[in-house]
C-alpha cells in the first residue's frame, strides 16, 4: 500500500527511516491489529519500533500539550502519518527499591490493606478474644490516615472484656508506614549485619593492624580512642591481645563501640550498670569498626560503587522479629475468614484468586456490604495478572528479585485494566522467562488488548507468537550494517514462503537446528547430586547432574528452576570451590551436595546488569577499549600531538570533551516531565575534542571506532591479536551486532548476560569448570542461537560443564542432559516430573505430567504450539 492510498484511521505510514541502521525504510503498519516485527539480533527491530515508532509518538504527544520540545530530537525519518499514543512495555526491571514488591508494585496489597481494615477480626489486647470488625471505618478516615500516617478512627470495646480496642486503618497493614512496619526491620523483612571476618582479622592485635583497611596513622589514632573508652567503662583492655582472645564486653566495645545497644546490653549481663554516653573524644567516646562501616555505607547512598564494594562485607538475614514478613504482630494477628494479611501475601496468585472466589460465596450481610467493592477490583486485578502467566508469583515477593520477562507481563496486565483503545502499545519480547506451555496463554492476552481497539506491536523471536500474529515485518537480512531492510512483511503464511528471510525458513521448517544424533552417555559421566533441595516450592527434591555434558533444566515458569540451579548449587558451588568469596546470602535449603572432588572452578553468569554506569560499555566491560587506546596513542599523529592512551578515553580528563564531560549528551530537565538528552553541542555527540578525533587508525576516529559494532571493529583490527581475539569471543556469543560505545545500562539482560560470557571465555581454563548460565537465549533469533550452541558445546567438548536454565527448544533438543521440573509453577511445581536425555524426556510426555515432553515430542504447526 503507498502512502497515498494509506487511510490514518487503519493504517500507520512510515515514509524514510534513517535511524542507527535503518535503510530509508518505508512501511506500513495495519491498526488494530497484532503485529510482529522480528529479524536476527541487531537487524533494527527495536530501532523501528522503539526508537523510532514509539519516541516520535512521545514527541508528538509532548507537543499536543503544548510542551516545548526544543532539543527533544526528532528520529531520523520523512515523515510518520496515522500515528496513535503509544505505550512502550520494555525489559526494564519493575522497581528496584528494597521496599517494592510484588504487590505494591501491582496494587493488589493495597486492596488487601483495604479489604483486612474493613471486614478484618483482630485479638483483644487485654482478654485475646477475638473482636468482629465494627464496620464503623469510612473510605475517608482510610484516605486521612494515607496522607497523614497516623492511626485515626477511634476505637471500639471488646465484647468480652469491655477493654478498649484500637480501630483498624489501611496504615496498620502497610510496611512502608510506622503504624505497620515491623520495628525490629523498619519493614525491609531482612536485616543486614557486617560479616565481621571481613573487616577484622581476629587472630591479630588492633595495634598489629588487625583492622583491615586501616592505615597506620589511623590504627594508632584508634588504639588510642579505644584504649580511653575502655578506660571509661572500667574494662581492662591490651592493645597487643588478639581480637579472639579479648573479653566479651572488649570485643564488643572495639566492634560496635560506646553508644551501640550491643555494647550497652553487655553490662546488664557482666552485672555492670553502664553509665552514661560519654560526651566527648577525651572522655572515652568510640565509634567502633562495624557501626563506623556501616555509617560510612548510609552516608555514600550515591555512590554505587562503594556500595557494591561494601556489600561483598554485608549478609542480609531474614528478620527473626517478622520472620520476614515486614509487618509488625499486631497486623499480623488480624484475620479475614482465619487468614492472615501474611499468609495472603505468601500464596500464589494463582491461589489468591481462587481464595478471593470463595470470599464472594462465604460473606454475608455487613461483611458483604463494606466488602463487595473491594472485592470486586481485587479479584479484577489478580485475574488480570494470572492470565499474563505470572500466576506463580506471590504478592510479597521483592521486585528485585523479578526476571525482566516477569516485570513486563507485570505491566502488561495492568495495561489490560486501563480500558483506553486507540493505543499503539509496543512491547519488547514479552516471552522472556516463559516456558512454551505459557506462551499461549500470553497471547490470549495480547489479542486481548488488541480487541479492545487498540494495535499491539511486538518485537519478537519466538515462532509461535510469529504464528499467532496477524500481520508480521521481518528485518534484516543481516544484523549491524546488514540489517536495517524490510526482508519479508504479511501474514505469517506469507513470511514463511518468502524466499531470503532466514525467519521464513525457520518458520516454514526450511531451516532448522540439527539435532544430535550421537550424544555421549550419562551414565559413565562424573556427577553431582543434590539431595534434599527444599528452598521456596522445591519439594525435597534430589537431582542428577552429569559432568563434562551440555544439562538444561527446564520447565513452566516458577516451577523452580532458577532456586535449584542458582540459589541451591550456584551459592552452594561458591561457597565451597571460592571460598574466599563472602556470599551476601547463604544456600538455599538442601541436605547436601556429592561430587565436588570432580570440580575446581565455577562460573555463574546471570541477566544481573554489568555496570549501573552508563559511561560502562562493552568496549570497556571486555577489556577491548585499553589496548584501542593505547594503539591510537602509538600513531605517530598523536605522538606529534603529546598524547597519550589516556587522551583517548572519555571518562577522565584531557581527551574529553569538558562541555559534557565526555558523556556525548547534555540533559536538560523538563520540569513536570522525565529530563531528555540532547547531543552536546561542543563536540556534536562525539565524546572527544577535535585534535583527538584528528588521530586515526585504518581510516577510523576513535569516536568512529566506539560507533562501530563488534563485528565491524573485528575487520579493522584483525592484524591486532589483543584487540582481536576479544573481538572474536563477543562475536561467537551473538553479540557482533553490537555497538563497542554502547552504555552498559542499555544493554538487556541478555545481552549483559552474553558479554559476560565472553569475557569468562578468555580467562584461563582450568578444564574441571562448572558454568551455570541463566537463560542465554533470551533475546536471540533462532539463528543465533545456533552460534551460541556452538560455543557452549567448545566449553564442553575442552571438558567442561555447562547447566544452563532454558525454555528454548533447540537448546533442550541440543543438550546431552535434561532436567524437567513442574509440573506447574509456584506451589504446583517443585518436583522433577522427567529426567534424562531429550529423546527420553519427550518420551515421559504425559505419562509423568511432563509439559516440555509434549513440546519435544510434537512438530511446530502454522498457528504455534505441538502437535
Amino acid at each position: 500500500m503507498d502512502e497515498a492510498s494509506a487511510d490514518p484511521a487503519s493504517v500507520m505510514h512510515i515514509k524514510g527511516a534513517r535511524l542507527h541502521n535503518l535503510k530509508n525504510v518505508s512501511l506500513t503498519i495495519p491498526k488494530r491489529k497484532l503485529v510482529v516485527v522480528t529479524g536476527l539480533s541487531g537487524s533494527g527491530k527495536s530501532t523501528l519500533a522503539l526508537d523510532t515508532l514509539h519516541r516520535e509518538s512521545h514527541r508528538q504527544y509532548m507537543e499536543s500539550w503544548g510542551v516545548a520540545t526544543a532539543g527533544v530530537s526528532r528520529p531520523s525519518v520523512d515523515s510518520i502519518t496515522g500515528l496513535s499514543p503509544s505505550v512502550s512495555v520494555d525489559q526494564r526491571p519493575a522497581g528496584r527499591g528494597p521496599r517494592s514488591t510484588v504487590g505494591t508494585a501491582t496494587e493488589v496489597f493495597t486492596y488487601l490493606r483495604l479489604l483486612w481494615s474493613r471486614i478484618g477480626v483482630r485479638p483483644c489486647p487485654s482478654c485475646g478474644e477475638p473482636v468482629p470488625p465494627s464496620y464503623a471505618n469510612s473510605p475517608e478516615d482510610d484516605e486521612e490516615e494515607t496522607e497523614g500516617g497516623a492511626d485515626v478512627g477511634g476505637g471500639v470495646a471488646c465484647p468480652h472484656c469491655s477493654a478498649p480496642v484500637p480501630e483498624l486503618v489501611m496504615g496498620s497493614f502497610s510496611f512502608n508506614k510506622p503504624a505497620g512496619a515491623c520495628p525490629s526491620c523498619t519493614g525491609l523483612g531482612e536485616v543486614i549485619r557486617v560479616d565481621v571476618r571481613t573487616l577484622v582479622d581476629e587472630e591479630s592485635s588492633v595495634a598489629a593492624g588487625a583492622v583491615r583497611g586501616w592505615p597506620r596513622q589511623l590504627v594508632e589514632r584508634n588504639v588510642q580512642l579505644l584504649l580511653a573508652a575502655a578506660h571509661h567503662y572500667d574494662l581492662t583492655f591490651d592493645a597487643d591481645t588478639a581480637v579472639a582472645e579479648l573479653a566479651p564486653a572488649t570485643r564488643d566495645l572495639l566492634l560496635y563501640g560506646v553508644e551501640s545497644p550491643e555494647f550497652r546490653r553487655r553490662f546488664p549481663a557482666d552485672g555492670i550498670e553502664p553509665p552514661a554516653t560519654p560526651a566527648t573524644v577525651s572522655a572515652g567516646r568510640f565509634e567502633g569498626v562495624v557501626t563506623a562501616f556501616m555509617r560510612r555505607y548510609a552516608d555514600r547512598i550515591d555512590d554505587t560503587d562503594y556500595r557494591q564494594k561494601a556489600e561483598r562485607s554485608m549478609v542480609k538475614e531474614v528478620c527473626g522479629a517478622c520472620a520476614g514478613t515486614r509487618l509488625r504482630s499486631e497486623s499480623r494477628a488480624v484475620t479475614v475468614h482465619g487468614l492472615g494479611i501474611t499468609d495472603a501475601a505468601r500464596l500464589p496468585l494463582a491461589e489468591l484468586a481462587d481464595w478471593v472466589g470463595e470470599l464472594k460465596s462465604r460473606a454475608a450481610g455487613d461483611e458483604w456490604r463494606f466488602a463487595e467493592p473491594v472485592v470486586a477490583d481485587l479479584e479484577e486485578r489478580v485475574r488480570r495478572l494470572v492470565d499474563t502467566g505470572v500466576g506463580y508469583l506471590t504478592l510479597d515477593q521483592s521486585s528485585v528479585s523479578l526476571s525482566a520477562g516477569e516485570s513486563q507481563r507485570l505491566r502488561l496486565a495492568a495495561l489490560l485494566g486501563s480500558g483506553l483503545t486507540g493505543m499503539l502499545y509496543v512491547l519488547d519480547e514479552p516471552t522472556i522467562g516463559l516456558h512454551p506451555a505459557d506462551t499461549a496463554r500470553l497471547v490470549d492476552v495480547l489479542r486481548r488488548l488488541r480487541d479492545l481497539g487498540n494495535t499491539v506491536l511486538v518485537i519478537e523471536h519466538d515462532l509461535d507468537v510469529l504464528w499467532a500474529a496477524d500481520h508480521v515485518v521481518d528485518i534484516g537480512p543481516g544484523a549491524g550494517r546488514d540489517g536495517g531492510r524490510v526482508v519479508a512483511e504479511g501474514t505469517p503464511e506469507e513470511v514463511a514462503a518468502a524466499e531470503g528471510s532466514v525467519t521464513g525458513a525457520y518458520l516454514s521448517g526450511r531451516l532448522q537446528h540439527p539435532v544430535r544424533k550421537e550424544r555421549p552417555s550419562a551414565d559413565t559421566a562424573e556427577e553431582l547430586v543434590i539431595r534434599g533441595a527444599r528452598a521456596h516450592n522445591l519439594r525435597d527434591v534430589t537431582v542428577r547432574i552429569p559432568l563434562g555434558r551440555l544439562v538444561t533444566v527446564t520447565g513452566p515458569s516458577g516451577s523452580g528452576k532458577s532456586t535449584l540451579i542458582l540459589d541451591v548449587l550456584g551459592r552452594a558451588a561458591h561457597q565451597r570451590l571460592d571460598p574466599a568469596r563472602v556470599l551476601p546470602v547463604a544456600p538455599a535449603e538442601h541436605d547436601g551436595i556429592d561430587g565436588w572432588e570432580h570440580l575446581d572452578k565455577v562460573v555463574t553468569i546471570d541477566q544481573e546488569p554489568i555496570s549501573r554506569l552508563p559511561r560502562s560499555n562493552a568496549a570497556t566491560y571486555a577489556d577491548v577499549f585499553t589496548p584501542v587506546r593505547e594503539l591510537f596513542a602509538a600513531q605517530e599523529a598523536a605522538r606529534a600531538r603529546g598524547l597519550t592512551p589516556a587522551s583517548f578515553s572519555f571518562n577522565v580528563p584531557g581527551g574529553r570533551c569538558e562541555r559534557c564531560e565526555g558523556a556525548g549528551v547534555l540533559a536538560v530537565h523538563m520540569h513536570f516531565l522525565p529530563a531528555v538528552e540532547v547531543r552536546c553541542p561542543g563536540c556534536r555527540g562525539r565524546r572527544f575534542r577535535s585534535e583527538v578525533l584528528a588521530v586515526r587508525y585504518d581510516g577510523y576516529d576513535i569516536a568512529e571506532v566506539l560507533a562501530a559494532t563488534v563485528d565491524e571493529a573485528l575487520t579493522v583490527f584483525r592484524g591486532v591479536r589483543q584487540v582481536a581475539a576479544r573481538l572474536q569471543r563477543l562475536s561467537d556469543v551473538g553479540l557482533g551486532y553490537l555497538p563497542l560505545g554502547q552504555p552498559a545500562t542499555t544493554l538487556s539482560g541478555g545481552e549483559a548476560q552474553r558479554l559476560k560470557l565472553a569475557k569468562e571465555l578468555g580467562r584461563r581454563a582450568t578444564g574441571r569448570t562448572l558454568y551455570l548460565l541463566d537463560e542465554p537465549t533470551t533475546g536471540l533469533h533462532a539463528a543465533d542461537t545456533a552460534r551460541l550452541l556452538d560455543v557452549l558445546q567448545r566449553l564442553v567438548d575442552a571438558g567442561h560443564s555447562v547447566v544452563t536454565i532454558e525454555h528454548n527448544l533447540d537448546v533442550m533438543r541440543a543438550s546431552d542432559w535434561l532436567v524437567d521440573l513442574g509440573p506447574e509453577g509456584g506451589a504446583g511445581g517443585g518436583l522433577v516430573v522427567a529426567e534424562g536425555t531429550p529423546e527420553e524426556v519427550a518420551g515421559a510426555a504425559g505419562a509423568g505430567g511432563s509439559r516440555t515432553g509434549v513440546f519435544l515430542r510434537g512438530d511446530r504447526l502454522p498457528g504455534g504450539g505441538a502437535r
